[in-house]
């Protein structure tokens, strides 16, 4: 049987002017295109590594934008949501694309996909035999989460939010003299996100109350809501009852003060904390919530790229064996049947892809 032709890679430049990461460092786009990797890589001037360190490893450079006129059989990669043009995408794209679980847009997305005949192989999605995620930026995340929480509770906090390296954030969540005590909650904490969160909240000098299945499975309202901070760190798969709700918001009693959601499931069923209906940004990265008692939000979709260089080189570690397997391998298959099942969901199955 001859073996699967290796696959022609598309390295997309990323719409959002805030994303500084790339699901591929250039230390393992050398190894794709050791391995036989046909590897193009649109410059972009926010990407954390510049396009020459891509060029000097074999990769050809493109122009920002041009995948889509790539050929069909093209794999584009990228991180987060594509840009609205074109309204039918041919290709098979890896990114994340938050489509599965009734977000805001979502249905839009998959329609393009089911008109140009491409596919979505979602990374949120890219798991093991036994549904673990192979490939994450969970950890970054959980850490910037409780990081800018602790930062904002501290009064130190400063907008609009840059990226930088852990070095220097963690020398600002470091407690100075003067700083007070405050209580912090971790929900969720057993996962990446919120081993991150826990490890940021060490730096800061907090010992947080650490919650997950067990604990939430029978919901302590009244001590949940007594901690100065609360970390969300929760992906729920199947709808759970929210953990914060709006009548606890006006409730007097409340010592909440600083919400900081790291998981951002705005819009979805599943979504534990449905108090808010938009996320924040990095020009206005807390919205106040109530006025009295105060409780602040921090729900920010894209944290890991505060720390652009450290959380790419971790995920693009994870991703590489993947890539390496691609178009092949049972990881992708899995996603592809995601796919597949989204489609039939929401009725545009057409029976298989374009370029399968």
């Amino acid at each position: 049987m001859t073996a699967p032709t290796a696959p022609h890679l598309w390295l997309r430049h990323e719409a959002r002017t805030t994303e500084r990461r790339t699901p591929v460092v250039p230390e393992d786009a050398r190894r794709l295109v050791e391995a036989g990797v046909r590897l193009t890589v649109e410059e972009s001037p926010q990407r954390i590594f510049p396009v020459e360190e891509y060029e000097a490893v074999g990769a050809r450079v493109a122009a920002a934008g041009s995948w889509v006129s790539a050929p069909p059989e093209t794999v584009v990669l990228g991180l987060k949501e594509l840009p609205d043009q074109p309204t039918e995408l041919t290709h098979r794209h890896i990114f994340f694309g938050h489509a599965y679980k009734q977000q805001p847009g979502a249905a839009d997305l998959l329609r393009r996909f089911a008109a140009g005949g491409g596919a979505l192989l979602d990374l949120e999605y890219l798991v093991d035999e036994q549904g673990r995620r192979l490939a994450a930026f969970g950890f970054w995340a959980g850490y910037l989460g409780a990081a800018l929480a602790v930062l904002h509770h501290r009064g130190r906090l400063t907008a609009p939010l840059r990226p930088t390296d852990k070095d220097t954030l963690d020398e600002t969540l470091r407690p100075l003299t003067g700083d007070g005590e405050f209580t912090a909650l971790v929900v969720g904490a057993l996962g990446r996100s919120g081993r991150g969160a826990r490890a940021a909240l060490a730096t800061a000098g907090a010992d947080p109350t650490c919650w997950d299945l067990a604990e939430t499975r029978d919901l302590d309202r009244r001590a949940l809501l007594g901690h100065d901070l609360l970390v969300n760190c929760v992906l729920a798969t199947t709808p759970v009852p929210p953990f914060v709700r709006e009548e606890d918001l006006d409730d007097p009693a409340r010592g909440l003060r600083t919400l900081s959601d790291v998981t951002c499931d705005v819009g979805s069923p599943l979504n534990v904390l449905p108090v808010y209906d938009r996320t924040t940004e990095w020009t206005d990265p807390v919205r106040t919530l109530r006025k009295e008692p105060p409780l602040d939000l921090i729900a920010i979709d894209n944290l890991p790229s505060l720390l652009p260089r450290e959380s790419s080189t971790d995920f693009s570690a994870a991703l590489l064996p993947q890539l390496l397997e691609l178009p092949a391998g049972d990881a992708w298959a899995r996603c592809l049947e995601r796919f597949r099942r989204a489609e039939r969901e929401l009725g545009t199955d057409r029976g298989g892809f374009g370029h399968e």
